[in-house]
């Protein structure tokens, strides 16, 4: 990688994490509305599974996902406006916080029910598989959803048709206010991919450059047409499930320890470590991201609402 490549990486989490902290200070003051899932702590994963994709390759996710829809390409004002449900936002304003998507970046949504997007994951690999493309298709999941029958159904789907999909499990060691330990039968949740004999790897979720690698070694595992793939990535969400979570199912040391590790800080000493940029360049980056987020709320709040007859528009798709 260039140098320019790994400051990107940087640049991405922190924008990630900036455009996540300015939304949640928005929507205390009550000009985000519905729900709201915050992806800070998580950012390394997205970001590194990104970095690995091509373009031809497919992402689709559950409702935590702001940061994606920033790595993908969408610009920080267009996800702002979407999250103030405005007509200027990446969906017109009219999908908010869990269903934005950008067919043009390849990325699929932004679902807000529970793992019902795996099947999707999965007609999309088969259209692929169908149409002799080599494109991939990168589905990301909570642990929660492992336990439902859609990610049985999708999963199990994938091996019967050997279709390319990655499936990627973001373990941030809940499901809403629920353990992982009282949920699932099994400890690890790789331990689900290889009743349907899918090779899969438990692997470091904190660590950009360690996602990156990992998703690479799996895209190309599937790109040589050796069906599907599972990834367990262990991670942690620093906030709670949704704004509404008062957090009462964890203790605020275990919060700490994981931030000790936090992802934005452990790539910022290995960039400094390695020669690849030093803290003044990451500090200037940081001050960039601050102003590129200022620019971003500017934009959403003094963006346009909705006009009541788009109510009606893309309900259903036009022939032709």
């Amino acid at each position: 990688m260039k140098k320019e490549e790994y400051l990107d990486l940087y640049h991405q989490m922190v924008l990630i994490r900036r455009v996540e902290e300015r939304a949640a200070e928005l929507y205390q003051q009550g000009k985000i509305g519905g729900f709201l899932h915050l992806y800070i702590g998580q950012e390394a994963v997205s970001t590194g599974l990104v970095a690995a994709r091509q373009p031809q390759d497919r992402m689709i996710t559950a409702y935590r996902d702001h940061g994606l829809a920033i790595n993908v390409g969408i610009s920080a004002k267009q996800v702002m406006a979407e999250l103030l449900g405005k007509a200027t936002g990446i969906s017109k304003g009219k999908g908010g916080s869990m269903h934005m998507a950008d067919v043009e970046n390849n990325f699929w949504g932004g679902h807000a029910i529970v793992g019902a997007h795996l099947p999707i994951a999965a007609g999309l690999a088969l259209g692929d598989q169908y149409q002799g493309s080599d494109g991939v298709t990168v589905c990301m999941f909570g642990d929660g959803a492992t336990n439902i029958g859609f990610f049985h159904e999708g999963v199990n789907l994938s091996k019967v048709w050997n279709l390319p999909v990655l499936w990627v499990c973001e373990n941030n060691q809940y499901g809403m206010g629920t353990a992982v330990s009282r949920a699932s039968a099994v400890s690890e949740i790789r331990q689900k991919a290889e009743g349907y004999g899918i090779p899969n790897e438990r692997i470091e979720g904190m660590d950009v450059l360690e996602v990156k690698k990992a998703a690479e070694k799996a895209l190309k595992t599937i790109r040589e047409g050796n069906g599907p793939y599972f990834l367990e990535i262990m991670t942690y969400r620093f906030r709670g499930h949704s704004m509404g979570d008062p957090e009462r199912y964890r203790e605020s040391e275990e919060v700490k320890r994981w931030q000790e590790n936090d992802p934005i800080g452990v790539y910022h000493k290995w960039l400094v470590k390695n020669e690849k940029s030093t803290d003044e360049e990451l500090d200037k980056l940081v001050e960039q991201v601050e102003q590129e987020v200022k620019e971003a709320v500017e934009f959403a709040e003094n963006s346009p609402e909705p006009a009541p007859e788009e109510l009606f528009t893309h309900v259903y798709a036009e022939e032709g």
